[in-house]
């Protein structure tokens, strides 16, 4: 077995192409790039519509090659949650979408296991603090107001809920 390298791309959910960045960056290594392509979009189908990390750790040599999907960013998941064109420009003046405090926990689930928050409690705190940057209200409230419902205790059986496995 030969020295493996990894190569991390930042691909459309189930759109990942032959062009740039992929092809070029691992055409010199001679892996099959559509295999490569092909593997990346059925691996990231899921997350259609979102940008996704992904990253190839190939072998040159015997041009055998796998591939690992990261986590979409919170901003992603939340516009995919709302079916959100874009992020609000202004997000002091100007909304763009409104979540369900159930959506908010479920990406913080999803978010959870790369968050350097230590608990579900925190990781949905801080899936609220990108609502507030991207113009997003929950529950028809500031993500501020919910913040502050959230250390009042008002979510607890929900967020318990959720950290059920």
């Amino acid at each position: 077995m030969g020295t493996k390298k990894a190569f991390n791309f930042l691909v459309d959910g189930g759109k990942a192409t032959g062009g740039p960045p992929i092809g070029p960056t691992l055409g010199p290594t001679g892996l099959n790039i559509l295999q490569v392509v092909n593997t990346i979009n059925d691996k990231t189908k899921e997350f259609e519509g979102m940008k996704v990390p992904v990253k190839v750790i190939a072998d040159p040599d015997t041009k055998e090659f796998e591939v690992e999907v990261g986590v979409p960013t919170t901003t992603a998941l939340i516009v995919k949650e709302l079916h959100l064109e874009k992020c609000s420009a202004n997000a002091k003046a100007e909304k763009v979408g409104d979540l369900s405090v159930e959506a908010a926990i479920k990406i913080a689930k999803t978010r959870y296991p790369l968050s350097v928050a230590r608990s579900l409690r925190s990781c949905l705190k801080e899936i609220l603090g990108t609502c507030v940057s991207i113009g997003v209200t929950v529950a028809g409230k500031d993500p501020r107001e919910v913040q502050k419902e959230i250390d009042a205790g008002a979510y607890d059986e929900a967020i318990k809920k959720a950290e059920v496995p």
